[in-house]
């Protein structure tokens, strides 16, 4: 996807206009936008190594800087990334490179999180699931993957994230089956154990059945749901699992 870049022509188009269109439409136009071995995470790695090595610590290496966290690197990558370049760029440009850094990253361990959740499967995240959000503790999310004949549904759930107990109701048929793609999570039938979840993990959930499923305390969640085609079927929403009950299942399976 090309990159559609005006820096240079706003800030230096009356005064170097030629500069200004190598920067805007050779530099980002060209060269930042190819497609072929380098993706445009890469590309900013190995910019921001470039600029760091050179002791360029100004508005450049901050845009890049933002630019390589808007293109998928996280907090821990930079620091990692700057840690080693600091063995040959020299240790008081790493010094400086992190001072800036880390105001780029504050405050995104949740995005980190997100982020390193969301490239251990290969489902979307989706949107907040605002629409069931009142039958949730915690923030979930939903993506449609498909509505047609079965429809299947990737859910997340951010860490401490559940559904309330509820019942999947038929006359015949119905139900429901998870099949979890990443994180840990739980699933606890009503007057059961609660199970751990993980990669891999399947789970059938017959109609009639009162149960509640989602994250454990300190993991995202992920699974995909299917609805079981069945006759006069109806999702039957009860009491949330308040803390005491979720941290009990949750002890249990530590």
């Amino acid at each position: 996807m090309a990159i559609k870049q005006t820096a240079g022509r706003d800030a230096l188009g009356g005064f170097a206009p030629k500069f200004a269109q190598l920067n805007d439409d050779v530099l980002f136009g060209e060269v930042w936008s190819r497609e072929g071995e380098l993706s445009l995470r890469d590309r900013s790695i190995v910019t921001v190594v470039a600029l760091m090595a050179q002791g360029l610590t100004d508005s450049s290496f901050q845009y890049h800087l933002m630019s390589a966290k808007n293109n998928g690197v996280t907090r821990t990558e930079i620091a990692e990334i700057l840690t080693h370049a600091a063995f040959y760029a020299g240790w008081p440009k790493a010094w400086a490179a992190f001072r800036m850094a880390k105001e780029v990253w504050a405050d995104s361990d949740a995005a980190d999180a997100r982020a390193k959740h969301q490239n251990e499967m290969a489902f979307p995240i989706g949107a907040p699931n605002d629409a069931f959000a009142k039958y949730f503790i915690g923030q979930s999310y939903l993506a449609p993957l498909s509505t047609n004949q079965v429809g299947v549904y990737n859910v997340t759930f951010e860490p401490g994230c559940r559904n309330n107990w509820h019942i999947h109701h038929a006359k015949s048929g119905g139900g429901q089956i998870l099949v979890c793609v990443a994180g840990r999570g739980f699933y606890q039938e009503w007057g059961k154990p609660a199970q751990e979840l993980r990669p891999g993990d399947v789970v059938n959930i017959p109609a009639g059945v009162k149960h509640w499923h989602g994250a454990a305390p300190d993991s995202w969640f992920s699974h995909l749901a299917l609805e079981v085609p069945g006759e006069e079927t109806s999702n039957e929403w009860l009491e949330p699992v308040d803390d005491e009950e979720y941290l009990t299942a949750a002890d249990k399976e530590a």
